[in-house]
């Protein structure tokens, strides 16, 4: 695979999980990378394990952002440009849910957290890394679900804000493409991170999840960042509006059925 040799990359979410395994992919491939959260000192731990994944000459920095302000945004948008004065890449990686349980008995206070962080924050992010991408062209990388395509019973507000994200992604494949600025979303299924970990020590949640998959096994970090990878570097320069799915096939069956947790 070509190299990302001197790239500045943003990467939001960056201080654990599916965000930080891309953080620290990049930055092996000789990216800058930025990356973005909430948890100042989650964050510093995480520069620390980039920075020593990465050759000489490759630097690693930390903002303190919440991606549903857009003052904070356009600041980790700037500090991400500053080694090079251009944004290559953003990976668009926070998110989660706040809401979960049946339609009619749901808080719309944490329904409409859940759509602001996940699609709101996505948008916003999408909006400032543009123009700073425009000079030299770039690449944005989303983050949907299987979610994104397929039910979760009693995770209305995920699923709703993760097909918003797919959507947002075509339409600013769409408007940037005349800018040499690709837009994409990869679509994991269930991965081994410790967001996740209620579910992948084992239960019925996971056997729904087993049930649905071709290929039965939890995902890995590095599962998901060599498809970010991908779609990030200049091997895919001519693949813009995608949705990759990395999920064992999970998405050619159903969703998994949360009830045992969610009120079911």
């Amino acid at each position: 695979m070509p190299g990302m040799e001197g790239m500045a990359t943003l990467v939001t979410g960056g201080g654990s999980g599916i965000g930080l395994g891309c953080a620290r992919r990049f930055a092996e491939d000789g990216a800058h990378v930025t990356i973005a959260g909430r948890t100042q000192g989650r964050l510093a731990e995480a520069v620390q394990e980039i920075t020593a994944a990465a050759p000489p000459g490759v630097t690693a920095r930390y903002v303190v952002c919440d991606v549903t302000d857009e003052a904070d945004v356009e600041r980790a948008v700037a500090a991400a440009a500053a080694p090079t004065g251009t944004l290559d890449v953003l990976f668009a990686c926070a998110g989660g849910s706040l809401h979960g349980g049946p339609i009619m008995a749901s808080d719309v206070a944490g329904w409409r957290a859940t759509v602001d962080l996940n699609l709101v924050g996505t948008f916003l992010c999408i909006k400032h890394a543009a123009p700073a991408m425009m000079r030299a062209g770039g690449s944005i990388v989303g983050m949907s679900s299987i979610a994104g395509h397929t039910t979760h019973r009693f995770m209305s507000a995920y699923c709703a804000s993760k097909a918003g994200i797919e959507m947002l992604v075509k339409c600013a494949a769409d408007e940037l493409g005349q800018y040499d600025i690709r837009v994409n979303a990869v679509q994991p299924g269930i991965v081994d991170t410790e967001l996740m970990s209620f579910i992948t020590a084992g239960g019925p949640i996971l056997d729904s999840y087993y049930a649905n998959m071709p290929v039965p096994r939890v995902g890995t970090v590095d599962d998901i960042a060599s498809a970010v990878r991908y779609l990030a570097g200049p091997e895919s320069s001519w693949v813009t509006g995608q949705m990759l799915g990395i999920d064992g096939g999970h998405q050619l069956r159903c969703g998994p059925d949360y009830g045992s947790a969610l009120g079911g």
